[in-house]
């Protein structure tokens, strides 16, 4: 007997995604579809599998996790990131862990409809329409504003793309940003300072690590302008998350669109929750119904290869 453990499925269509019947005899699957919480209830509940498929980052496996897992012989993950993974303590089982592709185009798609969501104050004016009202605010233009992108890769570049659509002024900066690739894209390159001065809306897709974790804290907020909006689609702990309630609360910016959180789920009395200045999404991003059905069709291609002895799209070799 193979067991088999998807985790997270929030949404109950993992089983519908993908033909998990197609699996030789001897294979049990348990789907989870409440997150199992911290990290000794996470343990008590995988004691039996084999085989464990988690939804990008919503279930951390750090080694503590890993080595208390007795039967674990295969970790999949969906997408070919997956930070919340020890992969060198996986390794070091002689668990590989496997990934998947993602829909490519599901954050940036977000991107704007934050960025949108915002700015047409879109969620205020429908509860208004719900409540009986009628033109709940006045909204922000795009036409002639400055779009500031922080980080200018694959997602950066196709939101670059749309801000030239809306006849936006658009500028950029990371730390290994150059001329050529700005220009490519589209976009002016600044220094970091300029980029927070002059956007009229900044959006961030950086990827987390040790150089970008707080990148955007209370230095940033105070160069940016009050009329400015903050949208992050990328990772949490890119923003200090006490400077961006701080600078919410004391309007040093007009707002700020958020999918992605230091905690996630985010707890129920957070206090960016109670803020009106604020679009929140619990990072839906990458929710698409394409994004399922290619991530767990990969994730059974992958089950299936390691049950034939020949795991592919290892993440952990070395």
């Amino acid at each position: 007997m193979t067991r088999i453990a998807i985790l997270d499925d929030y949404h109950r269509i993992a089983l519908e995604s993908a033909d998990w019947g197609s699996l030789p005899k001897g294979c049990d699957i348990t789907v989870f579809t409440n997150h199992l919480g911290p990290e000794p209830a996470v343990i008590e509940a995988l004691q039996k599998y084999d085989v464990i498929v988690a939804m990008r980052e919503r279930t951390p496996f750090p080694a503590s996790v890993i080595r208390s897992l007795p039967e674990l012989r295969l970790l999949v993950t969906t997408g070919m990131r997956n930070l919340a993974i020890d992969m060198n303590a996986a390794r070091a089982k002689g668990v590989p862990v496997c990934g998947t592709a993602m829909a490519p185009y599901a954050a940036f798609e977000h991107t704007w409809a934050l960025i949108l969501a915002i700015t047409k104050n879109i969620p205020r004016e429908d509860r208004c329409m719900r409540e009986g009202g009628w033109q709940a605010d006045v909204g922000t233009g795009l036409n002639g504003k400055t779009l500031g992108i922080l980080g200018l890769g694959k997602l950066g570049s196709k939101v670059a793309r749309v801000g030239l659509a809306f006849d936006m002024n658009v500028i950029a900066w990371s730390q290994n940003l150059t001329e050529a690739r700005a220009k490519e894209c589209g976009a002016t390159m600044v220094d970091k300072e300029t980029l927070f001065k002059q956007s009229d809306i900044l959006t961030i897709h950086l990827i987390l690590g040790d150089r970008t974790r707080g990148i955007v804290g209370k230095n940033e907020f105070a160069l940016m302008k009050s009329s400015a909006f903050l949208v992050n689609t990328s990772r949490g702990p890119v923003v200090d998350e006490d400077a961006l309630i701080e600078a919410l609360q004391a309007k040093v910016i007009a707002g700020a669109a958020i999918d992605v959180f230091d905690i996630e789920p985010l707890p129920v009395h957070h206090p960016l929750r109670a803020l009106e200045n604020t679009v929140l999404t619990g990072h839906t991003g990458y929710l698409l119904r394409e994004t399922f059905q290619i991530a767990y069709g990969e994730a059974l291609e992958d089950v299936k290869a390691w049950l034939d002895g020949k795991p592919v799209r290892v993440l952990n070799q070395g």
